[in-house]
């Protein structure tokens, strides 16, 4: 695959800061609020977000993650893949405001996934979904609350994202063609 487009870590950098500080601004009055990354593109982000919105509100959130493994839908046609990272909510989802957090969002299957593996949890308030890259090609109605920057590519196209939760100076996203 041959790398087409790149965006640094200073551009990752300041949509995590601006992503956080929306969120901030918009839970400043919410008490059980939550963060919960999908398995595996956004456990870093969730972390990342978690971190800088619990400072911007003066408080821990929890943090969680999910695994979406065994609610996609094209489980009986694709292998299943190797588990890296297993579901992990750390209290009970019931009542709360669920920020549920993604690298990049596309067809919109992964999303209906990790809301499915979300509820088998409990069920929340409210769930809020945040994204790092909106690639586009939707195939289910699903749309990010809060977005970090829209990179659409080619269906054939695909998006990587390197987030690093020690040395976000090594944070890349690249779009890579066949």
């Amino acid at each position: 695959m041959t790398e087409i487009r790149e965006i640094d870590a200073q551009a990752i950098a300041q949509a995590c800061e601006r992503l956080a500080s929306e969120l901030a601004a918009a839970h400043t009055g919410t008490e059980k609020l939550m963060v919960v990354g999908v398995a595996n593109g956004g456990i870093v982000l969730g972390q990342r977000l978690a971190n800088t919105l619990g400072k911007e509100l003066g408080r821990e959130l929890p943090l969680g993650q999910v695994n979406i493994t065994f609610h996609r839908d094209d489980i009986g046609t694709n292998p299943i893949p190797e588990e890296k990272q297993s579901t992990h909510i750390p209290v009970d989802v019931t009542g709360y405001t669920v920020i549920l957090v993604d690298d990049v969002i596309a067809s919109g299957r992964t999303i209906r996934a990790a809301l499915n593996e979300l509820f088998d949890s409990g069920r929340p308030a409210r769930v809020e979904l945040a994204v790092l890259c909106d690639r586009g090609g939707r195939k289910l109605p699903v749309q990010p609350d809060y977005l970090g920057f829209v990179e659409e590519a080619d269906s054939d196209h695909k998006v990587r994202v390197t987030l690093d939760l020690e040395h976000p100076e090594r944070d890349r996203l690249v779009v890579l063609q066949p």
